[in-house]
């Protein structure tokens, strides 16, 4: 499964505690990986995932952004990730959990 690589590969990079699912009680700062979408073509995977900073204030939820966003432009020295692409980043405050939260989505190609 193609997010437990990355969400290894990530949590070795970032700072800050990444998580698949959001916590039960969550840290002031941490990062959320998701997938949101996968396709195939000529025997590679194709998924979109989001990885969403969680911050205190939006200003730190925008520079967890950046590490982020730098650390899945290193995906492809992961041996199953052939390409990495960002397709957008946002603030995108999360009102049902009243938190400041930036999202990276990033589409790789991989094994």
């Amino acid at each position: 499964m193609i997010e437990l690589i990355v969400k290894d590969f990530l949590q070795r990079k970032l700072p800050q505690k990444v998580y698949m699912e959001y916590p039960e009680k969550p840290p002031e700062r941490f990062f959320l990986l998701r997938r949101s979408g996968q396709g195939r073509e000529d025997m590679l995977e194709t998924s979109t995932l989001i990885l969403d900073s969680y911050g205190q204030t939006l200003l730190e939820a925008a520079r967890l952004n950046e590490a982020g966003k730098a650390a899945m432009d290193e995906l492809t020295e992961l041996d199953e990730v052939t390409s990495s692409k960002r397709s957008g980043d946002y603030p995108h405050e999360d009102t049902q959990n009243k938190r400041y939260r930036y999202q990276a989505v990033q589409t790789i190609t991989h094994y």
